[in-house]
């Protein structure tokens, strides 16, 4: 990072992160801090089953993340049984339509990153 400057890679906070995750899992967009909208660059899932989302603001080309949470208790329970019963099972945060992928031993929603389930 040069002095007094910013670096390539740093990346801000977000604020309201429930609000902000709400309009992630429903596919609407996002408003930007600076004005704009912020673009998804991509979600990275992380070890524990939590993901990190990044932004690019569309005015300012700031870089933002946005933590997204482990799946719950209740979101695990949920695609477990429906697994059990034979079903594949949709994202329990996006709904109908977007189907858990398998990604090494896990069941995983490619649009937000969370692993709910050993696959």
């Amino acid at each position: 990072m040069r002095e007094g400057g910013r670096g390539v890679a740093d990346v801000l906070q977000l604020d309201n992160e429930k609000q902000l995750l709400k309009l992630l899992y429903a596919g609407q967009q996002i408003p930007s801090p600076n004005g704009g909208f912020l673009m998804l660059l991509g979600v990275r899932p992380a070890e524990d089953g939590s993901a990190l989302a990044i932004f690019e603001c569309s005015v300012s080309s700031l870089r933002y993340e946005l933590q997204i949470p482990k799946a719950t208790r209740t979101e695990r329970k949920k695609v477990k049984d429906e697994l059990e019963s034979g079903s594949e099972p949709d994202c329990p945060r996006h709904g109908s339509g977007t189907r858990l992928e398998r990604a090494g031993k896990d069941l995983v929603c490619r649009a937000c990153g969370v692993a709910y389930a050993r696959a």
